[in-house]
């Protein structure tokens, strides 16, 4: 898969289009950088297969919307642990 860039822009995007992932779960699934990734989506894939391109763009714009939500429930459920640890602590 190394040899064929445009493939696994291809492959990226499908993946990426199916499980509505970001970047970095593609990356992850894949074991590529996350640069490799985004590099492969936005600049190689508009040029092999651009209606996957515009579906994966749709993707990416609703996933970059969405992060502060994503990190502010990633944040308030860590400080929820740790309270959880802190009042077990105590008893």
């Amino acid at each position: 898969m190394k040899g064929d860039p445009e493939q696994r822009a291809v492959l990226l995007g499908e993946y990426i289009v199916q499980h509505g992932a970001t970047v970095r779960a593609a990356a992850a699934a894949f074991g590529y950088s996350k640069s490799t990734v985004h590099k492969d989506v936005t600049f190689r894939l508009r040029e092999v297969s651009p209606g996957l391109f515009a579906q994966v763009k749709a993707i990416l714009a609703r996933n970059k919307a969405e992060r502060h939500l994503r990190g502010g429930a990633a944040t308030r459920e860590k400080y929820s642990r740790l309270h959880q640890k802190v009042q077990a602590g105590r008893h």
